[in-house]
């Protein structure tokens, strides 16, 4: 039995209509920036961490927005998602912060458009064009 589990923060961040959205640079589907949690970590300060990581900006993290249960090839996930307070354009897109950041890219894309951009998990594609708020979601049957 495979036991690998993550405890994952994921931030929605918005301008408009549009979100930012990650990729590993030579993969095929996009993701909600943020990462692991560490143990003892509280998950907004997981988030506001991940995220100066990735992009090297200072956000606040607001509103629970839901978790999603999430089953992968090599382990499983629970994705806590909360809304992200920012001062970020979608006229400018973020490159990575640090080398450690070099394999991420990162990309604006309308709400309408997230299918296209292949989001994972793909509850978040529904929850993000209808702005829903307070959901739970699986992939796991």
């Amino acid at each position: 039995m495979n036991m690998n589990f993550h405890y994952i923060a994921r931030g929605i961040i918005r301008d408009k209509e549009h979100v930012l959205l990650c990729k590993q640079k030579d993969g095929d589907y996009t993701f909600l920036l943020g990462g692991h949690i560490d143990f003892g970590e509280a998950a907004k300060i997981a988030l506001e961490r991940e995220i100066k990581e990735e992009i090297g900006a200072d956000v606040s993290v607001g509103e629970f927005r839901g978790a999603i249960e999430n089953a992968w090839k090599d382990h499983c996930e629970i994705s806590l998602i909360f809304d992200v307070e920012h001062n970020l354009s979608k006229d400018v897109t973020p490159v990575p912060a640090s080398p450690e950041e070099e394999h991420l890219a990162f990309v604006w894309v309308h709400q309408d458009d997230l299918q296209l951009h292949n989001l994972l998990p793909t509850p978040l594609i529904d929850w993000l064009k209808d702005n829903s708020h307070c959901n739970w979601a699986t992939t796991i049957d």
